[in-house]
C-alpha cells in the first residue's frame, strides 16, 4: 500500500486530476444512484473553502507587516490589468452576441430569488462588505472584508516586535501546509464533483440550449486563448502561450470543477509561488482578484442580456452596447457581494434596454440551467487570469528595468 501511495504521488497532479475526471464520468453514467461518491467532491470544496479565509488573512497580514519601506510591489499594474481584462471581456461578449445573435424560449421562471435593484445596490453591498465585522467576515468568507482587515492589521503591525511578525508568518506557513494537504486530494474531489454533475444534471438537459452554451463557452475560450495572450504579449514582449497555458492548466482546470474563485485561492497562491512571483504582491493580488477580476462574469452578463434583447426584438445600437460593456464590467466586479453571483446581475443589465423584470428573471432561470457548464468555464477564466495578470505585472516591470539598464549601459560605453 505504501508503495502504491508513493508511486501515486510521483504522478503529476494534473494527470491525477484527469484520472479522477474520467472515473467520475464513468461512475456518473454507470451508477448515478451511488450518492456517496458525490460526498468526496463536497468534502474537497468544503475543505478548500474552510481553509481559504484564514490563509488569506494571515498571508496578507504577514506580507504587509514585514514589508520594508521602499520595497517595490506591482499592485498598481495588477489592478489596472484586472479592470482592463474585465472590460475587454465584456466588450468581446457584446461583439460575439452581435455576430451570433441568440433568441431564447422563455418558459422557466425564478420566483424565490431577488436580484439587486441597480448598480447602486451592488456597490452598496460591496462597500458594506468592506466595513464588515472581522469575525463575521471570516465566518461568512467575505473576502472583501477579510482583505480590508488583513491590510489594516498588517499595516498596524509594522511597528510590532520581530517575535510577533515571526508568529504571524508561522501561522501563514502552517495554513499553507494545510492547503497543500487538501490539494493532494484534488483527484478524488474532482471525481466526486464530476459524478455529482453527471448524475444530477445529465447531459440531455443541456442539449436544448446548445447554441447559448456554444456562444458563452466560445467567447470565454476566445478571451482565454486569444485576448489574454495578446495582452500578455503587449506587456512582456515574448511568446505568451507558455505562461497562459500553465495558468489554465494549473489553476483553470481546478477552478472549472470547484466552481468557486474563493476555493481556488489556495491553488493560485501555490501556483504563484511555483512561478517565483513576489510574495508581497501575490498574497494581496490573488484574494483581490477573486473578488474584482471577473472577466467571465462580464461575458455571462453581456451575452444573456443581449440574448434577452434579441428575444424581445429590441434593436441595440453600438453606443448602447458599449455602455453595456462598461456596466457589465462594473457590476461583475461587485458580483462577489451579491448572492447568486453574475446571473443575478442580468436583470440589472436588462433594465438598460427596458426589458421587464419578469422576462429578465426567466433569462436568469435559463442561466441556472446552463450553469453546469457556464459557471464552471466562468470560474476557470476568472481564477486563472488572477495568476496570469499578477505574473504579467511582475514580468512587465522586470522587462522595463532591463530596458532601462541596457540603455544606461549603452550610454556609458566609450566611443572608439
Amino acid at each position: 500500500m505504501k508503495n502504491f501511495v508513493r508511486q501515486w504521488n510521483t504522478i503529476s497532479l494534473v494527470k491525477r486530476i484527469l484520472c479522477g475526471l474520467l472515473l467520475g464520468l464513468v461512475l456518473g453514467f454507470a451508477v448515478p444512484q451511488v450518492s456517496a461518491v458525490a460526498l468526496l467532491g463536497d468534502l474537497f470544496v468544503g475543505a478548500l473553502k474552510a481553509v481559504a479565509p484564514a490563509l488569506v488573512l494571515f498571508l496578507v497580514m504577514s506580507a504587509l507587516c514585514k514589508h520594508e519601506p521602499g520595497k517595490q510591489t506591482n499592485m498598481k499594474g495588477v489592478i489596472l490589468l484586472y479592470l482592463l481584462g474585465t472590460f475587454v471581456s465584456g466588450f468581446v461578449a457584446v461583439v460575439a452576441s452581435f455576430l451570433f445573435p441568440i433568441t431564447l424560449t422563455l418558459t422557466s421562471s425564478v420566483s424565490d430569488i431577488i436580484p439587486p435593484d441597480g448598480i447602486q445596490q451592488v456597490l452598496h453591498t460591496l462597500f458594506m462588505n468592506v466595513v464588515s465585522n472581522p469575525v463575521d467576515a471570516l465566518i461568512n468568507a467575505n473576502y472583501i472584508g477579510i482583505l480590508t482587515w488583513a491590510v489594516l492589521l498588517g499595516i498596524a503591525l509594522r511597528g510590532a516586535s520581530q517575535g510577533v511578525k515571526n508568529a504571524i508568518e508561522s501561522l501563514a506557513n502552517a495554513f499553507s501546509t494545510i492547503v497543500s494537504w487538501v490539494i493532494s486530494f484534488a483527484p478524488f474531489g474532482v471525481m466526486g464533483l464530476v459524478f455529482k454533475t453527471i448524475s444530477q444534471q445529465g447531459a440531455a438537459s443541456l442539449l436544448g440550449y446548445g447554441k447559448l452554451i456554444l456562444v458563452l463557452v466560445g467567447t470565454m475560450a476566445f478571451v482565454a486563448f486569444v485576448v489574454n495572450p495578446l495582452i500578455t504579449f503587449i506587456c512582456i514582449r515574448r511568446n505568451p502561450y507558455p505562461l497562459v497555458l500553465k495558468c489554465i492548466k494549473d489553476s483553470g482546470i481546478t477552478a472549472f470543477f470547484t466552481r468557486s474563485s474563493a476555493a481556488n485561492i489556495p491553488v493560485n497562491m501555490r501556483l504563484c509561488e511555483e512561478l517565483g512571483l513576489h510574495k508581497d504582491t501575490y498574497t494581496v493580488s490573488i484574494p483581490l482578484g477573486a473578488t474584482i477580476n471577473m472577466g467571465g462574469a462580464a461575458i455571462t452578463i453581456s451575452i444573456l442580456t443581449l440574448a434577452a434583447a434579441h428575444t424581445m426584438g429590441i434593436q441595440v445600437d453600438f453606443a448602447s452596447a458599449l455602455i453595456l460593456s462598461l456596466l457589465s464590467a462594473i457590476s461583475a466586479c461587485g458580483a462577489s457581494g451579491v448572492a447568486g453571483g453574475s446571473l443575478l446581475l442580468v436583470p440589472m443589465a436588462c433594465s438598460l434596454f427596458g426589458i421587464p423584470n419578469d422576462i429578465a428573471m426567466q433569462v436568469v432561470g435559463v442561466g441556472f440551467i446552463v450553469g453546469v457548464i457556464q459557471d464552471s468555464c466562468e470560474t476557470a477564466i476568472n481564477s486563472s487570469t488572477d495568476v496570469l495578470y499578477t505574473a504579467i505585472a511582475e514580468l512587465s516591470q522586470q522587462r522595463k528595468k532591463q530596458t532601462v539598464s541596457f540603455h544606461v549601459q549603452q550610454q556609458n560605453v566609450p566611443e572608439s
